[in-house]
Order: C-alpha cells, then sequence, then structure tokens
C-alpha cells in the first residue's frame, strides 16, 4: 500500500524530459534523481516527497528506452506512478527496477495535483482520499509483484538462485 501527495503530468512526458540527455553520462542513481523531470518542471525535485504518486496522461515514458528514468523517478522518492497508459519500454524498464506502475484512465484524468491518493498495487485499487472517491486499475500478475517487491528483476533472480 502506498500514500501520497499527486504530483500531475499531461500526455506524451517522454523520457528525454524525465531524465536529460545531458545528464546520462552517469549511473548514480543520486545523480539521476536531482535532476529528474527538471525540463518540465523546474520545481520538482523542491516539491516531491517520499511516497508522492505521479499521476499522468497517455503515453507516460515514451520516447528513449533508458532505464534511467524509471530509477530516477523511483530514486527521486515517487512510491507509484498512475496513468492512463505508459509507453511499453517503460512499462518494463520500470518493473524490472522494481517501480509500480499502474494503468487507469479514470484515476489519472480524475486525480489532480496534490490529492491525498492510496494505491493498493495488489488489488489495483486506487483511491482518491480527497475526493472520496475509488478506482480500479487491473493488479499486476503474481510474478510481477514478486518482482516489484523484490525491488526489482535483479534481486527477484538473485533472491530465486541463492542456495
Amino acid at each position: 500500500m502506498f500514500k501520497g501527495k499527486a504530483i500531475k503530468y499531461g500526455n506524451n512526458v517522454d523520457t528525454d524530459v524525465i531524465i536529460p540527455a545531458r545528464y546520462l553520462n552517469t549511473s548514480n542513481a543520486l545523480e539521476l534523481a536531482s535532476h529528474c523531470m527538471e525540463d518540465i518542471d523546474k520545481n520538482f525535485i523542491n516539491k516531491v516527497k517520499t511516497g508522492d504518486i505521479m499521476v499522468a496522461g497517455k503515453n507516460f515514458g515514451c520516447g528513449s528506452s533508458r532505464e534511467h528514468a524509471p530509477l530516477a523517478i523511483k530514486t527521486v522518492g515517487i512510491s507509484c506512478i498512475i496513468a492512463e497508459t505508459f509507453a511499453r519500454i517503460f512499462y518494463r524498464n520500470s518493473i524490472n527496477i522494481g517501480l509500480p506502475i499502474l494503468e487507469c484512465v479514470e484515476a489519472a484524468r480524475d486525480i489532480n495535483e496534490g490529492n491525498d491518493v492510496s494505491v493498493d498495487v495488489t488489488t489495483g485499487i486506487i483511491t482518491n482520499n480527497t475526493k472520496g472517491k475509488t478506482y480500479k486499475a487491473t493488479p499486476f500478475p503474481k510474478f510481477m509483484q514478486e518482482i516489484i517487491n523484490a525491488q526489482g528483476l535483479v534481486n527477484y533472480l538473485k533472491e530465486r538462485t541463492e542456495v
């Protein structure tokens, strides 16, 4: 279960604004996080709090196929992303690093910036506590929930291969 304030963006937020290419000379997650969203929202790094929930429109994470984008979002403290739709490569990269993401058109459209939101990724239930409304996303299959719970695919595989 995740609970936080909503930070909202529109449609077609691409990986180049999530983490600008000029910062891709590092794989240091903290350094990447310090530049997260700066080309679309200069104040993002100052307003985000650990546990906050990112909400967006259609095609979130489109553009370049870089794991840096979901890594920067997760490292800055975002607990979950809700969007109408995700670019497929961003979707898979998010799961691979253990960042929960849910597609739910109604929630993405109805949740406003600053709303208090709760998300249960095991059931797909999203609650807008500010408005007193509940939405239903499709929960992840069990194996994907296990990857997220392990904090990513690498940890998931390590857990399975340890003797």
